[in-house]
């Protein structure tokens, strides 16, 4: 389980922010509530609805034309409209759903920028056709067996919601520039490569328009205001003209730079694009954003919003309550132990960094002596940890009762609490001491887009045998790949890692 903080903090933690907690995972506070986020929500709801609607209308089209083609094809002069709709009812409520469901994962539903096109959508409306074909195999339901109408019914369906979608796309796309929304954007960068981004992107006739606020940069761009000479100046900037969107032409910063770029403007709830060359981390993070006139990459923060973090709250709530619950007799044996070992309380609240870079209070079994935060000094020396860290292997605060806890982890148990209240997670990267936190350099503070957690890949990727930065890069790749089950996994797999004490002291 996690890396063990040195010092005894005092009760009452301080640091770098005096902003409340927040109570979110990876939805910071300053993201959540960042320019018009319900307007925001409010146009992809009704983005989404109105595209569900439109392929289902296009679906009832494309079904009843199959049908009256297969009533052709039959010889029948004469077609039973009432018939047909009866039939194309029974074919409805079945496959609506799950043409829904197809569309969804095929990322049909996705922004416009990043909805999937017309090569997808035939594939989509085949993989609907043989999930109905499997059924009726498998069923042997006759209506969905009859041969030649479900191919037919898939050329109809494709063509029918292929043209409403393009008619949609074409009509809200007007009707957004009607009515004046446009992009919002700061460009970032330097000499000719930011001119040449500033002119294909001014260039550019599809989606929504751009309105150039300005540039941050030494030389500028013609006709466009220089709002900033340099990156140090960003924040100041976004703070003052609150765009919707930064584009960085990354070519004129080393990756250290282009990383604190990113922050800056995630941090204010602003959308990064980035202009190739990418580094290889960012692009690890990136997505490719066609028909812009020019390739662009959006990063994205890495934060958990809606159902995935209703899930991960969850699924920490009900484990932490079992675990308090199954784990009472424990907490009652280990409370007298340390009781009968030293002075001092059961408990000490040790001052972390989460979620938004605000701190917290990290409730604790006390392994330390007393007076282990006022002999931190004298044992600075000793740290034999690397970057943003004080580890020693044998640390002479440390009690004997508190040497088998923090080698067994259990000193770690009360962080439950912790979990409980909304500060920290199950799983997540681990809420540094503040001494720790004043050697971060800007890049390794992508970590606290997310709230910490009691274990994490740190724990069970070598612990404390690592290196600070390959720390912080663990720390990136849950980020980038967080499930419900690899948080999972990663509980599962901190059991045997703690029972085998590697790297743990």
């Amino acid at each position: 389980m996690p890396a063990k903080a040195p010092p005894e903090a005092p009760p009452a933690p301080s640091g770098p922010t005096a902003e409340p907690p927040a109570a979110d995972v990876r939805a910071s506070r300053v993201y959540l509530l960042s320019r018009g986020p319900l307007q925001a929500v409010v146009r992809r709801a009704l983005s989404i609805a109105a595209l569900v609607l439109l392929d289902l209308v296009g679906l009832a089209l494309g079904l009843y034309v199959a049908l009256v083609l297969r009533q052709l094809v039959y010889g029948e002069v004469e077609i039973f409209w009432n018939l047909l709709w009866r039939q194309e009812r029974e074919w409805l409520q079945f496959v609506a759903p799950i043409t829904v469901l197809v569309f969804l994962q095929a990322g049909l539903y996705a922004p416009r920028e990043r909805r999937a096109g017309p090569g997808r959508l035939v594939a989509a409306v085949v993989t609907v056709a043989l999930i109905v074909l499997a059924f009726g195999l498998g069923t042997g339901y006759e209506g969905f067996r009859t041969s030649g109408l479900i191919p037919t019914a898939a050329v109809t369906c494709a063509l029918a919601i292929g043209v409403m979608r393009a008619a949609y796309g074409s009509f809200s796309l007007e009707a957004m520039k009607a009515v004046g929304i446009r992009r919002r954007v700061v460009l970032v960068g330097e000499g000719a490569e930011l001119e040449r981004l500033y002119r294909q992107l001014a260039a550019a006739r599809g989606g929504i328009e751009y309105e150039f606020l300005g540039v941050v940069s030494r030389g500028g761009v013609p006709d466009v205001p220089r709002l900033g000479s340099s990156v140090e100046e960003l924040a100041a900037v976004l703070e003052r003209v609150h765009p919707d969107e930064l584009l960085l032409a990354e070519a004129a910063y080393d990756e250290r730079t282009v990383l604190e770029v990113v922050q800056q403007a995630h941090r204010r709830g602003v959308k990064v694009r980035l202009a190739p060359n990418t580094t290889e981390l960012l692009v690890h993070e990136g997505e490719y954003v066609p028909g812009q006139g020019v390739p662009l990459f959006e990063l994205r923060p890495p934060i958990l919003t809606g159902f995935d973090w209703a899930v991960k709250r969850s699924f920490d709530l009900v484990v932490s309550v079992l675990l308090v619950v199954v784990g009472l007799p424990l907490w009652l044996l280990v409370a007298l132990a340390i009781k009968l070992d030293s002075r001092g309380p059961v408990f000490y609240v040790d001052g972390r960094v989460g979620v938004g870079e605000r701190t917290f209070g990290m409730l604790k079994f006390r392994t330390m002596a007393a007076d282990a935060a006022d002999r931190q000094q004298e044992v600075e020396a000793l740290n034999e940890a690397s970057g943003a860290l004080f580890k020693i292997r044998d640390d002479p605060r440390v009690t004997r009762v508190g040497r088998v806890l923090r080698r067994l982890s259990i000193d770690e148990l009360p962080q439950l609490a912790n979990v409980l209240r909304g500060q920290m997670s199950l799983v997540g990267p681990r809420p540094l001491p503040l001494r720790d936190y004043e050697l971060l350099e800007e890049w390794h503070k992508a970590r606290y887009h997310v709230l910490p957690g009691m274990t994490g890949l740190w724990q069970i990727s070598g612990r404390s045998g690592l290196s600070f930065d390959d720390l912080v890069r663990l720390d990136f790749t849950y980020l980038e790949n967080w499930s419900i089950w690899l948080d999972v996994s990663i509980i599962l797999k901190t059991i045997p890692a703690v029972i085998s004490a590697k790297g743990a002291y």
